[in-house]
């Protein structure tokens, strides 16, 4: 007897405690899953000059996987970037964005009212951004390097895959 009721009271306890919760967890994680996609697919760098942030680049990678073994689409990048001391275009121009050492093929400026930027995970109202289309690579991972003469330079690392799985090339 007391051990059916220790086991019924273990039971309803642990039912009680966690349903609403993680229901409400569930939800959230449901209505906004395009956002976490891109979540996924999005890095930060910062250039310092001393402790002070100069610049600031974030990068969200705009692959979808197929099926196709021959898949030879361009790489498509969505770029917020904010100079400190930019009061103009031409601040732009003292920094370089490659992708392991490749210069992008093209550069297209977006308005903040861009379609492309619905979804993206960090957009701040002093941040410019740019769709950069660098030509296709067949390397599963790959780095954005942002450089400046000034500041130096930070990298950006993403992955066609899943980016922390660990297979036997990793070790």
């Amino acid at each position: 007897m007391r051990h059916t009721l220790l086991l019924s009271m273990t039971a309803l306890l642990i039912a009680g405690c966690s349903s609403k919760e993680e229901k409400s967890f569930t939800h959230i994680y449901e209505n906004n899953k395009a956002y976490h996609a891109k979540l996924q697919k999005t890095e930060k760098t910062q250039l310092y000059d001393g402790e002070v942030t100069k610049a600031m680049l974030t990068a969200t990678y705009l692959f979808t996987p197929t099926k196709d073994q021959n898949d030879t689409r361009d790489e498509r990048f969505i770029v917020g970037l904010y100079i400190e001391d930019d009061g103009s275009e031409e601040g732009y121009s003292d920094y370089n964005l490659t992708l392991n050492g490749t210069a992008p093929k093209a550069v297209k400026a977006l308005s903040m009212h861009d379609p492309l930027l619905k979804n993206i995970s960090f957009r701040s109202e002093w941040s410019r951004f740019y769709l950069f289309t660098f030509p296709h690579t067949k390397a599963k991972r790959f780095s954005l390097i942002f450089e400046s003469d000034a500041y130096g330079k930070g990298k950006l690392h993403f992955a066609k895959v899943a980016k922390y799985v660990f297979t036997k090339e990793a070790f």
